[in-house]
């Protein structure tokens, strides 16, 4: 055989064992994918994991699951994405609690959600809103509120959706900031917390703009103040803490599509993809109408942004001292 015919016949070889790993990445996905949702059905990340699963799996041909696997402050559905076969199949629903503030309250060596997950789009931000209900009390805004916190000190009743939730690391930086001094009542989720400011139990809590908006509108609440530095679109005549006093604050909480770290890099590009074509003005529509603001963080800087976003809310939830359950 002549060098020529040699070399061709090496080549031939090498395109034929290299094909079937052609063609196995070209089909991806080849069966239904699922997404982890690290909270229980019917709150705002489930809600925000399902607009996901189903505009994505419009572009990418397969049905993508919902699977609800809470616990730990969303930390046990994170590490059960993290662990999943590497192979584009296996999605999950990242928060700034999931990324930024677990690390910090559920240290653990053999899990770093910022190592072991990496970012497929950010698809919603949201404040929280700091609210009262006006039948107990009812300060004109939140620097009237924050007055009293500091001239009655110990007797305020701040409630929160969850020990070292976002609600709580709100309240906890605006105690640190404002110099005051509250009683901080912890729930298990939104839907008691909000229950409990209905019925007049609390002064004050903060909650997602995405299940007290609607309080708001219907006027059985009052939103005394956004964690946003800018206000709220849907509600755009309550003022940022930073414009009532609160020098510096800002705190907001979005809601993305991460997968594992390990996944190769073309599977990767196709799930950003899909994710950034699903993210059409349909799907912003239904991310308003679920009272979050819409968010584009371009496929180029996404992993600095959600390092730099950990990184802050990190910060936050060290200086408070929560500790976990």
């Amino acid at each position: 055989m002549s060098r020529i015919t040699r070399r061709g016949a090496l080549g031939a070889a090498a395109a034929l064992l290299a094909a079937p790993a052609v063609r196995a990445q070209a089909a991806f996905p080849n069966k239904p994918l699922r997404i982890i949702v690290p909270y229980p059905p019917g709150g705002v990340t489930d809600i925000m994991g399902r607009l996901a699963a189903e505009a994505m799996s419009r572009q990418l041909g397969q049905p993508i699951v919902v699977e609800n696997r809470a616990g730990a402050g969303g930390n046990i559905g994170a590490k059960a994405a993290a662990a999943a076969e590497p192979d584009g199949h296996t999605l999950f629903l990242g928060t700034s609690a999931t990324q930024g503030v677990n690390p910090v309250l559920y240290p653990d060596p053999a899990f770093d959600p910022r190592r072991d997950l990496v970012g497929v789009g950010v698809m919603a931000d949201m404040p929280n809103l700091l609210i009262c209900n006006p039948r107990r009390w009812n300060p004109a805004n939140a620097a009237e509120a924050i007055a009293r916190a500091k001239a009655e000190p110990g007797k305020i009743l701040f409630g929160s959706v969850g020990n070292g939730s976002s609600s709580h690391l709100s309240q906890a930086m605006l105690v640190r900031m404002a110099g005051i001094e509250v009683v901080h009542v912890p729930y298990r989720g939104s839907s008691p917390a909000v229950a409990a400011m209905l019925a007049g139990d609390l002064d004050l809590l903060f909650d997602a703009s995405a299940t007290s908006t609607p309080h708001v509108r219907g006027g059985a609440v009052k939103a005394l103040a956004v964690t946003m530095r800018r206000r709220f679109s849907l509600l755009p005549d309550v003022p940022t803490l930073d414009e009532q006093g609160v020098r510096g604050y800002h705190l907001s909480v979005w809601n993305g599509v991460l997968t594992q770290s390990r996944v190769p890099a073309p599977i990767l590009a196709r799930l950003q993809q899909a994710f950034e074509r699903a993210m059409d003005g349909a799907m912003r529509e239904r991310l308003t109408a679920n009272f979050t603001e819409p968010m584009n963080v371009p496929t180029a800087s996404l992993q600095a942004w959600l390092a730099e976003d950990a990184e802050r809310w990190g910060g936050v939830a060290r200086d408070s001292g929560i500790r976990a359950d």
